[in-house]
């Protein structure tokens, strides 16, 4: 098998097996440990748990390949690839009780995400791609939708405390005057499987980290989305600006961010 077909399929196994784990977590979330790690940013055993049992799984039947995971620290690796791993996204969500978390595992080669799994087991809802082979939400291809105006769907946008509030609030404000609607679900990586889904028309985050987006990110350009360029090693390293969308609403949407956070065109 080819080792990064290989690599897809164990992936959706063990991010299935791992995403039952946290759904059984949440219904019994009353018992977790939670700490505040930041503003708006909570990490719970739960996190650490799942994060655990996917690095357990990897190990086991990748030794050589690296693992970046937010919980814990990275380890490095001999045969380029390299896993990225959000244990839950949507911590915040999940410790409330809230639908709209999910577990993410992304799989990078030579600067480049070749395969990708977000799966949300509250909805029953696996989203997987690999590198050229388009994008899957339980099994079936998926498109990004064909919205050729802000006002035909709902752009995603979220917000880091990393930023100041003004730019966010100047976009809304812009993206309301332009008779669109907007969403944040609090999860940004199932947000940016949903644009890949075509249930909304775009999303853009002023900054996020790689365990957050990567996976995601795939999963639009493989349903013929447009994804905004990044330099892989920085986004790994630093995070980078997200902006994404369906290619009717895409040039809008990048202007609209680059009005709000005067960013020279």
């Amino acid at each position: 098998m080819d080792p990064i077909e290989d690599r897809l399929a164990f992936a959706i196994e063990i991010t299935g097996i791992a995403a039952q784990s946290a759904l059984h977590l949440f219904h019994e979330r009353d018992a977790l440990d939670i700490e505040r790690k930041g503003l708006q940013d909570w990490v719970s055993n739960a996190d650490k748990s799942v994060e655990d049992q996917l690095r357990a799984a990897l190990n086991d039947r990748y030794s050589e390949d690296a693992i970046i995971g937010e919980e814990h620290a990275n380890t490095t690796g001999t045969s380029g690839y390299t896993w990225i791993i959000d244990p839950i996204d949507g911590t915040t969500n999940f410790v409330n009780g809230t639908p709209g978390w999910c577990v993410v595992l992304a799989c990078v080669h030579s600067g480049q995400c070749v395969c990708s799994v977000i799966c949300d087991p509250v909805s029953n809802e696996l989203f997987s791609a690999m590198s050229g082979r388009g994008a899957r939400l339980n099994g079936v291809l998926m498109k990004t939708s064909a919205a050729r105006k802000l006002n035909e769907g709902t752009l995603g946008v979220g917000h880091s405390p990393r930023v100041p509030a003004k730019p966010t609030i100047d976009l809304l404000a812009d993206l309301l005057q332009r008779e669109g609607m907007f969403r944040r679900s609090g999860s940004g990586a199932l947000d940016l499987a949903y644009v890949a889904a075509g249930r909304l028309i775009g999303y853009v985050e002023p900054h996020m980290n790689a365990w957050d987006c990567v996976a995601a990110l795939m999963l639009i350009e493989e349903a013929g989305g447009v994804v905004e360029p990044f330099d892989m090693q920085s986004m790994l390293e630093n995070g980078a600006r997200v902006v994404t969308a369906c290619d009717g609403v895409y040039d809008e949407v990048v202007t609209m961010v680059n009005d709000a956070y005067a960013v020279e065109k």
